[in-house]
C-alpha cells in the first residue's frame, strides 16, 4: 500500500513540476512577445542604437572590426588623446606587472593598495581639495554621495540636464527633491528661496554637459548658493583635464575653485580613457572596473568611506586602471600644452561647421552637438559619414529630448587640422545629400 502511495505522490509531483515548467513557458514567451513589440518600435522610430565593433586602439583613426580601414574617430571622450599615449601605456603594463590583474575585494576589505592611497592623493591635488576616493566609475561616485551625505531633513537642488548618474543617485537620497530649469539662474534662486527651510541644501550640476556642449554658470550658482547658504556639487567628467588654464575643470575655468565644496569625476575620458560613463576601453585590458572618484572635504571622504554604498560593495580598481590614470595626471601637472591643443582644434571644427551652415550647440567646447532635429535624420546621416570614413554617432530620444536629436562630434587634441577639414567637407556633403543643408 506504501508503494502505491509513493508512486501516486512521485506521479504528482511530475505533473506539478509539468504544469509548472509549462506555466513558466508560457509566461516566457508573453515576455518575449512583449520585449520584440518594443524593440520593434525602437527600430520603428528610427532610434535604435548599433555597436560598432573596433579592432584596434581607441585614438583619432580606427579600423572596425567589419573592415572600414582608416577610419576617423570623432565620437570619443578620449579629449587629449592620452587613451593610446606611450607613457600612459607603460605606466599601465608596470602596474600590471608589479600589483597584477585586481584585488579580488573590496577596499576595506583586501583591496587596497599602495598604488589606490598614491592615486587618490594626487586627485586631491589637482583638484586642490583635502581628499579623495576612488570609485568602480563616476556613475558609482554619483550614486553613492547623495545617499551618504543627504537627509530627509536636507534638499538637493538639480539643473533638468543633468547626466543619468546624477539624476539616479539623487532618486536613492531620501533628501527633498528640486529640479530647476537648464542653467536657469533665476529659477534656482526660486527654488533656493523654497529649500529656505530645510536643514543643508546642496545644488548638483554637471560642470560641463555631455550632450549640448554647455558649460554652467558656476559664477552665478556659486554667488546664489553663498546668497541663500547653500553648498556647490559639480560633475566634471567633460571638463577634467582640458578646461581651465591647468586643465582642472570648469570650477578653474570660471575662477570659483574656493567656491565649490565637491567634484565628481572619471578617469575614462580626458584622464588616458581607462573607463567611465560612457568610456572607453583601457589600452592594456578591458576590466570590470572602471574609475571615477569623489574629491572635497576630508570630513566628507572619510563619511563616504564609512557609508556610501558603491564603494563598500564594489572591488576595488584593477592596478592596470590606477597606473593609466596615475601618469595622466602627471602629464597634466607638468604641462597644459595638450588641453591648449585641444582648445585651437575646437575652435577651427566649430568656425567651418557653422560657416557651412549648420547649428552647433554650446560653445568653447570639444563637445559639438549637431542640431537636426529628426532622429532619423540623425542616424542616416551618421550611417552615411561612416561610409565616408568618419566615425560619428546620432543621439535621439531617450538619450536626448524628443526632436533634439543630434551628430555629437567630439574634438580630440590628437585630430590634426586635416582630420577636421575632412570631417566638415563630409558633413557638408551628407548634409546636401539628406536636405541638412540647401
Amino acid at each position: 500500500m506504501w508503494r502505491a502511495a509513493a508512486v501516486r505522490t512521485l506521479r504528482g509531483a511530475r505533473s506539478g513540476a509539468g504544469a509548472l515548467r509549462a506555466a513558466s513557458g508560457a509566461a516566457a514567451a508573453q515576455l518575449r512577445r512583449r520585449l520584440e513589440s518594443e524593440l520593434e518600435d525602437i527600430r520603428g522610430a528610427g532610434t535604435w542604437k548599433s555597436e560598432r565593433v573596433i579592432a584596434s586602439r581607441q585614438g583619432p583613426h580606427l579600423r572596425l572590426a567589419d573592415g572600414g580601414a582608416g577610419i576617423i574617430n570623432f565620437c570619443a571622450n578620449n579629449y587629449l588623446g592620452l587613451s593610446s599615449h606611450p607613457e600612459v601605456i607603460r605606466a599601465a603594463v608596470e602596474a600590471l606587472e608589479k600589483f597584477g590583474a585586481g584585488l579580488s575585494s573590496v577596499r576595506f576589505i583586501c583591496g587596497t593598495q599602495s598604488i589606490h592611497k598614491d592615486l587618490e592623493e594626487k586627485i586631491a591635488r589637482f583638484h586642490q581639495r583635502e581628499d579623495a576616493i576612488l570609485y568602480a566609475s563616476c556613475f558609482d561616485a554619483n550614486a553613492g554621495i547623495f545617499e551618504a551625505l543627504l537627509t530627509p531633513e536636507d534638499a538637493v537642488l538639480s539643473d533638468e540636464l543633468n547626466h543619468a548618474s546624477i539624476i539616479d543617485g539623487i532618486r536613492l537620497c531620501k533628501a527633498n527633491k528640486y529640479r530647476y530649469r537648464h542653467m536657469d539662474m533665476q529659477d534656482l534662486e526660486a527654488k533656493l528661496k523654497e529649500a529656505q527651510k530645510h536643514r543643508l541644501r546642496l545644488v548638483a550640476t554637471d560642470g560641463a554637459f555631455s550632450m549640448d556642449g554647455d558649460i554652467a554658470p558656476l559664477r552665478e550658482i556659486c554667488q546664489l548658493a553663498q546668497k541663500y547658504d547653500a553648498l556647490v556639487f559639480i560633475d566634471e567628467c567633460h571638463a577634467t583635464g582640458f578646461l581651465g588654464p591647468n586643465g582642472r575643470g570648469t570650477d578653474e575655468l570660471l575662477g570659483v575653485m574656493d567656491k565649490v565644496t565637491i567634484i565628481n569625476s572619471t578617469l575614462g575620458k580626458a584622464l588616458g580613457g581607462a573607463a567611465g560613463h560612457p568610456g572607453v576601453p583601457c589600452p592594456i585590458l578591458s576590466p570590470p572596473s572602471a574609475g571615477g572618484y569623489t574629491t572635497g572635504p576630508k570630513p566628507l571622504i572619510d563619511l563616504l568611506r564609512q557609508r556610501s554604498r558603491p564603494y563598500l560593495f564594489s572591488n576595488s580598481l584593477p592596478p592596470a586602471v590606477v597606473g593609466c590614470a596615475s601618469k595622466a595626471l602627471d602629464l597634466l601637472m607638468e604641462s597644459n600644452a595638450i588641453a591648449q591643443s585641444m582648445a585651437a582644434k575646437t575652435q577651427r571644427f566649430r568656425s567651418k561647421m557653422t560657416a557651412a551652415g549648420f547649428t552647433i550647440s554650446g560653445k568653447d567646447h570639444p563637445i559639438c552637438p549637431v542640431m537636426l532635429g529628426d532622429a532619423r535624420l540623425a542616424s542616416v546621416m551618421a550611417e552615411d559619414m561612416l561610409n565616408r570614413g568618419i566615425y560619428v554617432i546620432g543621439f535621439s530620444y531617450p538619450v536626448v529630448p524628443k526632436g533634439k536629436a543630434r551628430i555629437r562630434v567630439q574634438i580630440s587634441a590628437v585630430h590634426s587640422d586635416e582630420d577636421i577639414d575632412r570631417c566638415v567637407e563630409a558633413f557638408t556633403q551628407v548634409g546636401r545629400k539628406h536636405g541638412a543643408l540647401p
